[in-house]
């Protein structure tokens, strides 16, 4: 794990002409084309704001929110290295605290001893979601209760991890349709961890605002589609990403992988929109793949063009990441960020990939690799950062995060 620098300059002759492309057939040059007509858009006065602030996700359950849920606009995944000395008991009582403060915070109600309660009246769709890194099962003393894919994933070639967007005991991801609320509770917790843990990492980023483009799937900073091969709610999610049986520490669980990735926009910016698609695979405007005129039409890769080559090449991100199996795909539930340009303007932005899955080693490796065999994407993106997490069922009323485990 390296604290270097971690832009890769591209050129961009040397992208149109070598490597990846040469191997899977030259692209098209840069083309100018239209855009799709943009959605329709509503006036101000019939976007019901009021019911952003006031609306409320479950908290209590047998499976935690802010899985499956319906993302929100706003994140902050908040990652926590436990202080020595923290073992079972102590873990416990932290988990009973947080878990009380984020069972208040998601309904509208300020946090026990909160000094702005103020802040905790608007809920906004906020879930908090608790996530136990491997040195969580360690200071506990349950190595063995630890699902197995729980562990830091093998070293990929483009790796350039950051010790300081890596690892960690414990997570904490938090999710809201305002971004004051997240700032909020986010506070809270980490005042009432201090005794137990100390911050590790904080990574925050966000979406569309809520209710600009209900049913879209989300788009990230290089304005490619990203979710659209997520299974679908339903018995497709839940096998995909819900333990469905074993001991009760693991029944009704995920587990969870986030992945820091930069991207290189200022590169990026050189490709004209032909090269673009081709190396997502996705036009562009609708999010349909190369082969399709629907987001959601299933890929044709065995589909040739007037020259015999692959319309969807070999090389590009939907033909890399592409599984059919619903047990074996992932829960991609992306945030993008976008810090302040170094001082020669060059940008800071990228997306914190979250995936959901109920075991990482059967079904985010095999795809990890492949894409870190010949995705040819890895030209503008740099993984920067890595975890995982188990994410434990959730709580009864009156119960709180980790009981099944720790008790």
């Amino acid at each position: 794990m390296s604290d270097s620098p971690t832009a890769r300059p591209v050129s961009r002759r040397g992208v149109l002409t070598g490597g990846a492309l040469a191997a899977g057939g030259a692209l098209a040059g840069a083309t100018a084309v239209a855009v799709a007509d943009p959605p329709r858009v509503r006036p101000a006065s019939t976007v019901p704001v009021a019911e952003v602030g006031t609306a409320v996700e479950p908290f209590h359950g047998p499976r935690q929110a802010g899985v499956a849920t319906e993302p929100q606009a706003h994140a902050a995944f908040v990652a926590f290295t436990l202080r020595p000395g923290t073992d079972r008991a102590a873990l416990g009582r932290m988990l009973r605290l947080l878990s009380d403060d984020a069972a208040r915070l998601t309904q509208g109600r300020p946090a026990l001893a909160d000094t702005e309660p103020e802040l905790g009246l608007l809920p906004a769709r906020l879930t908090v979601t608790f996530g136990f890194g491997p040195g969580f099962y360690t200071a506990a003393g349950l190595d063995a209760r630890r699902p197995p894919s729980v562990v830091d994933l093998p070293a990929f070639g483009i790796d350039r991890l950051q010790r300081r967007w890596s690892g960690g005991d414990l997570l904490l991801q938090i999710c809201a349709d305002d971004p004051l609320t997240v700032a909020h509770t986010q506070r809270v917790l980490v005042k009432d961890s201090r005794p137990f843990a100390t911050v590790a990492w904080v990574q925050q980023g966000f979406r569309r605002a809520a209710g600009a483009e209900p049913g879209r799937t989300q788009r990230n900073l290089f304005g490619q589609i990203d979710g659209t091969a997520n299974p679908r709610p339903g018995a497709a999610l839940d096998a995909a990403v819900w333990a469905p049986d074993g001991p009760v520490w693991l029944r009704d669980g995920t587990t969870l992988v986030v992945r820091r990735i930069s991207m290189n926009l200022e590169t990026w910016d050189l490709l004209g929109r032909t090269d673009r698609e081709l190396a997502v695979g996705r036009r562009l405007d609708t999010g349909a793949p190369l082969t399709g005129e629907d987001e959601h039409d299933e890929p044709d890769f065995a589909a040739t063009g007037p020259d015999g080559l692959a319309v969807m090449p070999d090389f590009s991100h939907v033909t890399r990441s592409h599984v059919s199996d619903d047990r074996l795909k992932i829960l991609r539930r992306p945030y993008n960020y976008d810090g302040a340009p170094t001082p020669d303007g060059h940008a800071d932005s990228g997306l914190i990939f979250a995936s959901y899955q109920a075991d990482i080693t059967r079904q985010f490796l095999p795809i990890q690799q492949r894409l870190a065999e010949r995705d040819l994407l890895n030209e503008w993106t740099t993984p920067i950062g890595s975890a995982v997490f188990a994410i434990p069922p959730g709580c009864a009323e009156g119960g709180w995060i980790g009981q099944q485990l720790l008790d």
